[in-house]
This record gives structure tokens, C-alpha cells and sequence, in this order.
């Protein structure tokens, strides 16, 4: 068991009044999508004796049958890896990073463990200051103490464990590479950190930690440790809880304002599955989708589409990521990381910006290897970099319903740096990072000059025009998508599920994961969705 339990068409998703109808419910809650927030809940209601039905759009794969690249510390093998990878994302998923920009991949993980099986493996808190936010902005319950109880009890910090403010014994482990493991740009951006006044933290998750810090990792000796592996497995012998992966959920099923089920295609067909309660964890990209589906959402947008109109809220309208730019460090052979499974990170400094509107809004990771120009298809750059990441967003896109057909994503328009206080913060960061390529620990690394292999970028840097250009064209994200069915008070116009996740203007229906977050956390999400899905079973089961 798991650790710390506590106690055809009738329209589109509609059944009608339900006067004089009969139904069979079947379960107590169906989970739709069994990611970092699905699985998590699904297994925790399940443990505390409640009928489950867990719906994954992707394979239901047990965890030994995670393919062993996956399994590494660097998530390139896997993503290098066609076999391993082909059924562990949805490779037709693409977003725009800032406006007027190509769509490409917007990596996301599908089947069971979501992005959890896929991602790089941090495993990040936010600092107390984001839920202080949360809390203005109407999300009760959601406090920095109501939440730490949650972060504690998903946690198994092999270090830092005994602390009142942290965990042992739970379902995710935290591990921290030691540093005679680090790799050569770890190691530099630590040395050239310090050298320039950042403070040594050794607990990035630490309340009020700030500077340089080694990450945090969600791995047992050396290995990934998804929340399939965590959550899901030690109670996959349950009776009461059913997992059924390749189910794509089309529509949410109601009786008047009720949620009673969902319409859901399983091997070209569709079923109808009835339940007590709705949760939707497919995550804030197909969260929001299925809800437009089911009539909740924009409400001209839904009419273009032929759907009626149930419930005219936000939905899908106020998406965040993070924006990383990168300064590219080539690297001599020697210094290059020697083998592919070597972590591509280690070390990060959190710091906050001159210009910005809040504290540890800027973080820069070393990255041993340049995943993001690999993921690009750039294979030529296995050179190693300086991430600058833009860690608190003011800029949000959307994600617009393009199709009634659930095979069809919506679109994703991320319109990153839209914002211009999001701009001046990332110049900053960027002016910053160059400062620290100065330093001798990253310059006895490079097998030539930094101005030949970032040339555009160091000739942008002196003007905030050029650089804001030359940012506007190169910045990724990290796959961080948040806030496309945003928590808050249930009066304010951006709110689409109150301060329980219940989706305004029906009953029976929630949506847990990173959807609800008002904003993208200062901090890597896939912790902070895990904590959400512990703290809302806690809520779904009394």
C-alpha cells in the first residue's frame, strides 16, 4: 500500500434532464488521465476504498515495461531512441513559442506516468511566495501551510529527509547528484556562481532558498522514478481500482448541471462510463480540451464549432510556460560528458532580478549537454550550455479548440514574452549569464571562443532592442504549460474551477492538475502538480 494514506450521441456529452431515466453508476470518481496528477489521485482514492475507473488516452504499461532509456538519468536517450520513445508522447502536439513563430514539437508525455516517464527529472518546490499569490487571488486552502504537508508526504529526500519540512518515506524519491559526479559545466557554473557573490544553498527546496544549489531529482539509484512507479503500482492488485489505458475521452456526460459520466472511445467505439464524480487530469493541455468539448469554455469560440454553449468561462485562455535562452558552451572533448547516461543537469542558480516584480524570477542551469538544440535537430551541437530561464511569467497564451474530434489537439499559441516586464527580466538574466561565461572555470572548457559560437547573441546583447529581438526569435520553453483552467475566487473573470477544483456553473466535476495553477510556479511543475493531486485526495475523500 501506499505510504501515508489518509482517510452515439445525445447531443454533445449531454443525457438530458434525466427525469425518468435510469443509469447505473458504476464507479465513485472516474480519473481522466493518468499523468503526474491522474495517477496520483487515482491510486490515493483508491487506497482509501473507493471505486476508481482511471482513463489514459496512451498505453496502460505496467511499470518493468518502461523501456530502459527511459529509465536514465538524461531523458535524451530515451528522446534518441525511436523504439523507446514512439507510444511516450504525443509527436503531433506542437505549439508557437512567441507570436509570429513556426509551430514545432510541444513535448508532452502520453500514456501511463504522463510526463513524468519523459521529463528531466527535477523535482523543484516553489518558493512559499507563489501560494502567498495563490491565496490573494482567491484559492482558500491553498496556503504555503496547507500545502507543505503535501510536499512532505510525496516525499523520500534522502538528505534532507528528517527536517520538519521535508519527507521520508514517500512515494517520490529526492535525490542530489554529489559534486565528484558532476559534470564539467555543473561544476563551472557553480565556481563562476560563487565567485560572483551568488550564495551556496544545499537545499533549493528550502523555504526562502535562494542562489546556487544542486538539483533535485526524482530518482533511486540512478534511475527515474515515475508516479507510475510510485503511485500506481503498489496498489494495482486493488479490486476497487480499474486503469484502462488507449481510452481517449471525448466528452463529459451530464444530467442538467450534473457530471455523470464520460463519453469515451475505446477501440473505435464509443462508451459512456458513469461515475459519482468527474476528475480530468489529462493535463492543461487536454483538460481544457475535453471541457470545450463538453460545452464549457469560450463561449464564441464553442458556437464556431457547433457546440452548445453549457458554461461560458476562461477556459484554455491563460496559459503559461517557462522561456529559456541559452548561451552555448563548446566544449573540449575532455570535458564533454563521457557517457550518454550522465545527467544533462545538476546544478541551477535561483536569484532574483534588478528590474522584475518578484523574488527568485530568474534561474540559469547548466546543462552538460544541450538538450534543447538536440531536441531542435541539432545534432552537431553536443556542445554543453548556460539555460536562462525566465521563472516567473507575466506573458500567457492560449490554447484554442480547432475540431470536435478528439483525435484532433488544439491549438497552442504560448505567446511568450508578449508581455514587456517579462522582456527586461530576461535581458537581465541573459547580461548575467554572459558576466558568468567570463569566469576562468568556463573558459579552460571551450574548444573555441564563446563570441564565435554565440556570436548573434553577444552582438545583441548591448541593446535592449537588438537582444529583445534576438530573444524573441531563439527563446524555447521547457514544457511547463500551466494555467489553462485557472483556480481563483469564483467572482473574478479569469476563473474557471474554484478553490476545490470544482469547475464553476456544474456539479460532479473537477479538474485536477497543472490546469488550475493561477500562474506558472517559480519552479519546475511536474512536483507541484504531484502535490495538488496528494492534497485534493485528501478533499475528494471526506
Amino acid at each position: 500500500m501506499l505510504p501515508f494514506i489518509s482517510a452515439s450521441r445525445l447531443g454533445r456529452g449531454d443525457m438530458g434532464s434525466g427525469q425518468g431515466r435510469m443509469r447505473k453508476t458504476n464507479w465513485d470518481v472516474i480519473v481522466v488521465g493518468a499523468g503526474s496528477a491522474g495517477s496520483v489521485l487515482a491510486a490515493r482514492i483508491a487506497a482509501g476504498g473507493k471505486r476508481v475507473l482511471l482513463l489514459e488516452a496512451g498505453r496502460d504499461s505496467r511499470s518493468a515495461e518502461l523501456p530502459e532509456n527511459w529509465r536514465s538519468p538524461n531523458p535524451m536517450v530515451g528522446l534518441m531512441d525511436p523504439a523507446a520513445s514512439a507510444d511516450l508522447l504525443w509527436w503531433d502536439l506542437t505549439s508557437s513559442r512567441t507570436i509570429g513563430r513556426p509551430h514545432l514539437l510541444y513535448a508532452r508525455g502520453r500514456g501511463v506516468g504522463g510526463s513524468s516517464v519523459v521529463n528531466g527529472q527535477i523535482a523543484i518546490r516553489p518558493p512559499v511566495e507563489d501560494f502567498e499569490e495563490w491565496t490573494r487571488l482567491g484559492c482558500e486552502g491553498w496556503a504555503w501551510h496547507d500545502v507543505l504537508p503535501y510536499f512532505v508526504r510525496l516525499e523520500d529526500d534522502e538528505t534532507f529527509g528528517d527536517l520538519a519540512y521535508h519527507g521520508r518515506g514517500g512515494p517520490t524519491p529526492i535525490h542530489r547528484t554529489p559534486r565528484d559526479a558532476w559534470g564539467a559545466v555543473d561544476r563551472a557554473l557553480a565556481e563562476s556562481a560563487v565567485a560572483a557573490g551568488f550564495p551556496w544553498q544545499a537545499d533549493v527546496n528550502a523555504p526562502g532558498a535562494s542562489g546556487v544549489s544542486p538539483y533535485p531529482v526524482n530518482s533511486r539509484d540512478g534511475r527515474r522514478v515515475s508516479v507510475n512507479d510510485g503511485y500506481l503500482e503498489p496498489v494495482r492488485a486493488l479490486k476497487n481500482l480499474t486503469v484502462r489505458g488507449d481510452a481517449l475521452v471525448d466528452t463529459v456526460v451530464f444530467e442538467g448541471q450534473r457530471a455523470i459520466g464520460v463519453r469515451v472511445i475505446i477501440g473505435g467505439r464509443s462508451v459512456v462510463e458513469y461515475a459519482d464524480e468527474v476528475v480530468l487530469s489529462a493535463g492543461a493541455v487536454h483538460s481544457p480540451a475535453v471541457l470545450m468539448r463538453s460545452g464549457i469554455g469560450p463561449a464564441s469560440r464553442l458556437r464556431a464549432l457547433g457546440i452548445p454553449v453549457r458554461q461560458d468561462l476562461p477556459v484554455g485562455l491563460g496559459l503559461q510556460d517557462h522561456a529559456i535562452a541559452r548561451l552555448s558552451l563548446p566544449l573540449q572533448t575532455d570535458h564533454a560528458i563521457a557517457s550518454q547516461h550522465e545527467r544533462h543537469t545538476n546544478v541551477c542558480v535561483r536569484w532574483s532580478s534588478a528590474s522584475g516584480t518578484h523574488t527568485n524570477d530568474l534561474l540559469v542551469m547548466a546543462l552538460n549537454q544541450d538538450v534543447w538544440a538536440m531536441v531542435a535537430g541539432d545534432f552537431g551541437t553536443r556542445a554543453g550550455a548556460f539555460g536562462v530561464v525566465l521563472n516567473k511569467a507575466h506573458s500567457r497564451g492560449s490554447l484554442t479548440l480547432v475540431s470536435t474530434d478528439p483525435t484532433v489537439h488544439p491549438r497552442i499559441d504560448e505567446r511568450m514574452l508578449s508581455d514587456e516586464r517579462d522582456l527586461s527580466v530576461l535581458r537581465e538574466g541573459v547580461r548575467t549569464v554572459a558576466e558568468l561565461s567570463d569566469h576562468a572555470s568556463v573558459s579552460r572548457l571551450l574548444s573555441r571562443s564563446l563570441r564565435e559560437a554565440n556570436q548573434p547573441l553577444l552582438d545583441a546583447l548591448p541593446g535592449d532592442r537588438a537582444l529583445d529581438e534576438y530573444l524573441l526569435t531563439t527563446v524555447a520553453d521547457v514544457q511547463h504549460a500551466t494555467s489553462t483552467c485557472r483556480m481563483g475566487a469564483p467572482d473574478a473573470t479569469d476563473t474557471v474551477v474554484d478553490s476545490s477544483c470544482r469547475v464553476l456553473g456544474t456539479e460532479g466535476l473537477r479538474v485536477v492538475d497543472a490546469s488550475v495553477f493561477p500562474a506558472v510556479p517559480r519552479a519546475n511543475t511536474n512536483l507541484t502538480t504531484v502535490m495538488v493531486a496528494e492534497l485534493m485526495s485528501d478533499r475528494l475523500a471526506d
